[in-house]
């Protein structure tokens, strides 16, 4: 693995805000003694196809902001080189960290599947009859003892019935995208593949969960203030 570009996960405290900083001005000193580097940040682009199976629903949905452990929830691009060991590539960064990714990703793919008119984050203060609660558990590149890297997205989805709390429906999203090299492009390529599946997946399930419960409890739907 002498190859790969590598940072321990478990960065100094000292070297954390150059990191953030990075992320955010395309350069930074990040070992020190006026050393530069320049760091390449990926941003992956999702465009979900809408299936024409999905159904068109009259009920609202907000998005809650999905939540992750902290070494998930980084711009910095992780990497699991060996099993129990996670590290992070070395002069390349995220855009914006992996719940604001996925985030991002879900509000674009409801608004341009079609099928629901009424959604939106839970921070605009919408009324809505459901809402979405994520939690990103892995978004990492691991090797599993290959020769080069797969992609790999986890994410819990809980629909939830907002009047009454009640959990409609949850299950856990996984997608895996072998890379088929140790480049950094290429892995910024499978997570953009990765994430347009999985973004696909939650919005169709989403849809067709909500729409059979709301068929069953004949919620009235609600409409945007």
């Amino acid at each position: 693995m002498s190859q790969i570009p590598l940072l321990p996960a478990s960065l100094p405290r000292l070297l954390l805000p150059a990191v953030l900083m990075v992320a955010l001005g395309a350069c930074s000193s990040l070992l020190g003694g006026g050393e530069r580097s320049q760091v390449t940040i990926y941003s992956p682009v999702v465009r979900i196809q809408p299936d024409q199976n999905w159904p068109k629903v009259d009920w609202q949905l907000v998005l809650v902001k999905p939540t992750a452990a902290r070494v998930v929830d980084s711009p910095r691009i992780n990497v699991r080189p060996n099993p129990g060991e996670l590290e992070v590539y070395k002069g390349v960064s995220w855009a914006q960290p992996a719940t604001d990714m996925v985030d991002d990703a879900l509000v674009r793919g409801f608004e341009d599947s079609g099928r629901i008119a009424g959604v939106a984050r839970a921070t605009t203060g919408i009324r809505a009859d459901y809402k979405l609660a994520l939690d990103v558990r892995r978004f990492e590149s691991d090797y599993r003892g290959q020769a080069t890297p797969t992609a790999y997205i986890e994410i819990n989805a809980k629909l939830i019935h907002v009047v009454d709390q009640r959990v409609v429906a949850d299950r856990t999203f996984r997608q895996e995208q072998p890379v088929g090299s140790t480049s950094t492009a290429d892995v910024a390529q499978a997570f953009e593949k990765g994430l347009q599946a999985v973004t696909t997946e939650l919005v169709g399930w989403t849809l067709t969960t909500g729409q059979a419960d709301y068929g069953q409890a004949k919620v009235t739907p609600t409409r945007l203030r």
